[in-house]
């Protein structure tokens, strides 16, 4: 990787006690909220009505059917697209990427459109291989892309991410425009739980296989995220893991993105807030991101359900807003200091 890039710093001076209890913290409050998040909807499915229904009751059977999955499915999501974001700022040695500010995302989104075109009877899951294959290719053209551009400032690499997703996007935007497909794309523009059903939230499980794939490789990432030279130096198959690392990131977003949609700024933020407690140790930091990013998610699913109940706004609406002011926090707080 270029040296224009800045190698992950090194971890912040922390007492143990305290970050056993900022964990214990993250693991208390994200298993009140999965409990809580069975039972928020319109529909009545309390403790109360669970006992006194029985088991064959309707609140019984959308506990099953729909508030189990859907707590899974968010839970899922934000720890893998947390792990996603982590694993893809080793891969490219900044802490202001993630698979929404490189166009990984957008050139998913892509492959799903080529899928409902030239194969519109597939099963969801050749979709999803397709979408992994566009956002596998996505991944190389941003490695390839800021390898050739002269970036020489941390924050302006997300920048080019951007550019590279907006022009994808429009390109997406324009085809589906024309064939007449932009309704059947808008499910996956807007990230959301809504339709989540059991049935309907399994393919992102593949994801979860992605975060253990990610967890064995971690201290080879870790490597990565020194440097090629370095990794070389040490012996390690630089291509090799990078693939791998960049298989990772494409299977989780496009399982992420055939199951809830785009969801913004949550590959960014969360890594990077975990940075700061703990370091840049990719094992050691792989269950805090897993655990911190599905606490981010499934609040802000919760909140997404509450503000305007009965009705429901979409889960991404609600991360950008948090996703956008954290980014810009952390924007501010490392700008000064990147080179």
């Amino acid at each position: 990787m270029t040296a224009t890039l800045s190698a992950p710093t090194s971890a912040p001076t922390r007492t143990r006690p305290r970050r056993t209890w900022v964990g214990a913290l993250i693991g208390v409050a994200l298993v009140v909220l999965a409990a809580a998040s069975l039972f928020i909807g319109v529909s009545d499915v309390s403790p109360r009505a669970l006992v006194e229904g029985g088991a064959d009751s309707d609140a019984a059977f959308l506990l099953v059917a729909s508030r189990i999955p859907r707590t899974v499915a968010v839970l899922l999501v934000g720890a893998s697209l947390g792990i996603a974001g982590l694993i893809l700022q080793m891969l490219v040695r900044n802490k202001f990427v993630e698979p929404g500010t490189t166009g990984v995302t957008e050139f998913a989104t892509l492959g799903m459109l080529v899928a409902i075109v030239l194969w519109p009877g597939m099963a969801m899951m050749g979709k999803m291989g397709i979408a992994a294959l566009f956002g596998l290719i996505g991944t190389w053209v941003f490695m390839r892309v800021i390898r050739a551009v002269p970036v020489r400032q941390l924050v302006l690499v997300p920048l080019v991410g951007i550019m590279l997703g907006g022009i994808v996007g429009a390109v997406t935007t324009f085809f589906a425009y024309r064939l007449d497909l932009l309704q059947s794309l808008s499910q996956w523009a807007q990230g959301s739980f809504a339709t989540i059903m059991a049935g309907r939230y399994e393919y992102v499980w593949v994801a979860g296989v992605m975060v253990v794939v990610a967890w064995i490789a971690a201290d080879r990432f870790s490597v990565i995220g020194l440097g090629e030279d370095f990794a070389t130096n040490l012996g390690l198959d630089y291509r090799r893991v990078v693939g791998i690392g960049m298989v990772v990131v494409a299977v989780i977003t496009a399982a992420v993105l055939v199951t809830a949609g785009m969801i913004p700024f949550l590959g960014l933020v969360v890594p990077n807030i975990v940075s700061l407690i703990i370091g840049d140790n990719v094992r050691r930091s792989i269950p805090w991101v897993a655990g911190l990013g599905a606490l981010f998610v499934i609040a802000c699913d919760i909140l997404a359900r509450v503000i305007r109940f009965p009705y429901e706004i979409p889960l991404s609406v609600i991360v950008g807003v948090i996703g956008a002011g954290l980014f810009l926090w952390l924007l501010l707080r490392k700008g000064s200091r990147a080179h």
